[in-house]
């Protein structure tokens, strides 16, 4: 099997969060031996953020660190996992909110659109939305 980073180049439509954790110098932590869990946005879930803030965060390394790292959670947490939890903590150090109903899993705001991608280092579950850290947001809560 692959790592998480070449599990995601792989899988192709990954394309702006692979470039994103390039960006932010993460590549070797999502390559290490260990287990992560990546809560991975789609392509089209990066399409959907506002004009103009993808490039800035591109620009912005301390801003892009923080919301990569905040779709990270340490640990194997597998689907059977994700339906038992209500949070996850991440690398970021902030909590994310798990929900999971009728058998749909949310993660804040975010659908899961497909879990249990399988790497050699953890897991990766496919989400249709950009996680943000509160303090990134400017504080207001969604």
């Amino acid at each position: 099997m692959a790592d998480l980073v070449e599990t995601a180049i792989n899988a192709g439509n990954f394309n702006t969060l692979v470039k994103a954790v390039e960006a932010a110098g993460l590549t070797e932590i999502l390559k290490s031996p260990g287990s992560l869990t990546i809560f991975a946005p789609t392509d089209e879930a990066f399409a959907k953020l506002p004009e103009g803030s993808l490039d800035s965060l591109l620009q912005d390394i301390p801003k892009l660190k923080k919301i990569v790292t905040y779709h990270v959670a340490p640990g194997d947490v597998r689907s059977d996992d994700l339906a038992q939890i209500e949070e996850a903590e991440t690398l970021e150090g902030s909590i994310l909110a798990i929900e999971s109903a009728d058998g749909a899993i949310k993660v804040n705001d975010a659908n899961v659109l497909t879990t249990d991608i399988l790497a050699d280092n953890g897991v990766i579950h496919v989400i249709d939305a950009v996680l943000i850290p509160a303090m990134v947001a400017g504080g207001r809560s969604s």
